[in-house]
């Protein structure tokens, strides 16, 4: 049998799992169902076993389906953690107490956790410099990097990059920077948010951020590159977030000019 889509000349595997993620999509298998056994998908289309091995792994790659350890395959759960562009750095949200992500994650009924496994001086990526302003051959830069996870589940890598000559001797230099976050500190230096650019595209992760993320084989990340800039247009913050696309969600409401 072939679906709409399918060709006879296609691998059997690739039919296979045609016809599964089909069913996936039209919500014959819906999220947490258990896919039919290897052994059952072959002698329903006439393979062998390893054959039906394939177009689970197929799915699995699409981030369609995971497996469970002694207990099979099943379709995964569609959830997202949005990301709110346009209203994550609203100075209302400042009386919650809360960083923009703790905050999205709370809205969303996820408990936020946040790790910095280093905090260096360094020379700036090409795309940082050009963009904060500093020199793109000297260390000029200091590199926070944040792992961020959801209900325990890494969901981005975030590496935000400030200027050196700001940041040395202040708690911008500490894993826990205070009240507000680092955009607390960044006012008592002067800058007040109040234009912001992101930058987004889709890419496949590096060998390290898929390690990071625990990303399945084949799932991509969105990369958003931001840039904060203050009451004078002065740029003073640019952190490059790595989300993983299987479990994050961008949401823009602005306003037409």
């Amino acid at each position: 049998m072939t679906t709409a889509g399918t060709s006879p000349q296609q691998p059997a595997s690739r039919r296979i799992a045609d016809e599964l993620r089909t069913s996936i999509e039209e919500g014959r298998l819906a999220p947490g169902d258990r896919l039919p056994s290897e052994r059952a998908l072959a002698e329903q289309h006439g393979t062998a076993r390893n054959t039906a091995r394939e177009a689970i792994r197929i799915l699995a790659e699409q981030g369609l389906v995971t497996a469970q350890h002694g207990r099979g395959v099943f379709v995964r759960e569609p959830q997202r953690l949005f990301r709110f562009g346009s209203d994550r750095y609203s100075l209302k949200n400042r009386e919650t107490g809360l960083t923009p992500f703790r905050l999205e994650a709370k809205k969303q009924g996820k408990v936020a956790r946040i790790d910095v496994p280093s905090i260096v001086r360094e020379v700036p990526p090409r795309d940082v410099a050009e963009r904060l302003k500093v020199e793109p051959t000297e260390l000029s830069v200091i590199h926070r990097e944040n792992h961020y996870f959801a209900d325990d589940e890494p969901v981005q890598i975030v590496s935000t990059y400030l200027r050196w000559d700001e940041a040395q001797g202040t708690l911008l230099m500490q894993p826990k920077t205070g009240k507000d976050g680092i955009y607390g500190r960044l006012e008592e230096l002067g800058h007040v948010m109040t234009r912001v650019r992101d930058e987004i595209s889709a890419r496949m992760p590096t060998p390290e951020e898929a390690a990071v993320l625990d990303l399945l084989p084949g799932v991509p990340v969105l990369e958003v590159l931001h840039t904060s800039l203050d009451q004078d247009g002065i740029p003073f913050e640019v952190s490059r977030y790595v989300h993983r696309a299987d479990r994050t969600g961008l949401l823009y409401e602005l306003p037409v000019e």
